[in-house]
């Protein structure tokens, strides 16, 4: 059989993908190379930015300038999104969207039918599968091999119509894992020695929607704690309308839960939240994580927010500004807005100038800074459970904190995936310093 390496991009649920179609290829008989040496490329991709395309490009004609006999498949979101695009760049010989990433495999061990080896295809030929997305959940297993923190995407796709995204195009409509399937995989990683798990989806608050029986995601999460024995159970991103009082509950009383919430806002100004068609309104999200934080006073919380969404105005970003600095917040992701082809919001007057784009970054990112760091002066003297990461380098052990704050251990002899209490004892170089409790 072939090597190959596989090169992941975007978000978790991407992530997820990606590590089940490494661990089905090595199944395969595919053997795991380094990327100058490999005969295949697997690229997983995103297409939620233009920067996000722009990657990909750069890495396929990297990998065909360092190494021309290397084929490149590409997958994913952009692979779905642009697939004929994707097919004329050097070096590739499969694009297999979203539509077909379950056939991936047996498409490069020579399973997925006539003409669709891996012998069978080249950069002058390329194999294209994209079509409609279905409405079938195909479920990509979690194998064991994953360092640290498994990711388990237990939903894909997305019903809603927010003015700027792409993703429901190129994932389609949402879609739930068999709550039955759910527990065999959190089981499985249990034995296999994982102490925390991360449940992930395109549109996670959404779980369940689709099945035809009643089950809600707070219903899956109370299943998989009281079915499992699995140690931790971190939400990686839901959206304020699915964050209810009963899952804040839950979080907060039940100590198997990592008290963290990733919330998105994309802005804290409604007038532009309606641009983008948003679902919520600023006084609604704000209850949100005030109840959070009444609830968990230590709990780490983040969002997703957009700079220059066209039609946003200096005083809608100054507003926006404001109601960031009101909440809570620990940590935020934010993004430039990029126009992508085929949303609302692509064609729509009053795009912003990309030079004053960034300058709203550069604000939001001071802002969020000082916020941040706050958080993590307020963690000395407390102790904190946090799970052990995969270690690299030579330095200490690393450790994630239940409230999302990573803390290196100097001095400790701990193995990944175990769960400990940390007694949180300084900052060195902007880094938190702890020991075993």
């Amino acid at each position: 059989m072939s090597t190959f390496h596989l090169i992941n991009f975007g978000c978790r649920a991407s992530h997820a993908d990606g590590a089940s179609i490494k661990q089905q290829l090595m199944a395969k008989g595919f053997s795991e190379a380094a990327s100058e040496s490999s005969e295949i490329a697997v690229l997983n991709t995103c297409t939620v930015t233009a920067a996000a395309d722009a990657e990909v490009r750069q890495v396929i004609r990297r990998i065909h300038r360092a190494n021309p006999d290397c084929r490149i498949l590409v997958t994913g979101c952009y692979a779905q999104r642009a697939a004929d695009e994707v097919s004329k760049l050097p070096g590739v010989a499969w694009v297999i969207g979203n539509s077909h990433k379950h056939t991936l495999v047996q498409v490069l061990s020579g399973d997925g039918g006539a003409g669709s080896s891996a012998v069978g295809h080249g950069a002058n030929h390329p194999l294209v599968l994209v079509g409609e997305i279905g409405d079938t959940f195909h479920f990509a297993p979690v194998f064991a091999g994953d360092r640290t923190r498994p990711t388990l995407k237990v939903q894909d796709g997305c019903n809603a119509c927010c003015a700027f995204c792409v993703i429901p195009q190129v994932r389609g409509e949402s879609r739930s894992m068999d709550p039955g399937q759910v527990i065999e995989q959190v089981r499985e990683l249990e034995w296999n020695g994982y102490k925390e798990i991360v449940l992930s989806g395109i549109n996670l608050g959404s779980y369940g929607r689709d099945l035809g029986f009643p089950i809600d995601f707070r219903g899956l999460v109370e299943r998989i704690l009281r079915e499992t024995g699995i140690g931790r159970l971190r939400i990686s991103s839901i959206e304020p309308m699915d964050v209810s009082r009963g899952l804040i509950t839950l979080v907060a009383a039940e100590p198997r839960m990592a008290q963290h919430f990733h919330v998105p806002l994309q802005s804290g100004c409604n007038r532009v939240l309606r641009l983008m068609n948003r679902r919520y309104w600023t006084t609604h999200y704000a209850d949100r994580i005030l109840a959070i934080r009444e609830r968990m006073p230590n709990c780490g919380i983040g969002a997703d927010v957009m700079a220059g969404f066209p039609g946003e105005t200096e005083a809608d970003h100054a507003e926006s500004c404001r109601f960031i600095e009101s909440l809570p917040f620990t940590y935020l992701h934010i993004f430039p807005y990029s126009a992508r082809p085929g949303t609302a919001a692509a064609t729509r007057a009053g795009q912003v100038d990309g030079r004053r784009i960034h300058e709203r970054v550069r604000e939001l990112k001071a802002l969020i800074e000082a916020k941040h760091s706050q958080f993590v002066d307020a963690q000395i003297g407390q102790t904190l459970s946090a799970v052990v990461l995969h270690k690299t380098g030579n330095g200490p052990p690393v450790a994630l904190t239940t409230n999302y704050l990573q803390v290196s251990l100097p001095g400790e002899s701990v193995s990944p995936n175990t769960l400990l209490d940390v007694e949180i004892q300084g900052i060195d170089g902007g880094a938190l310093v702890g020991r075993a409790a």
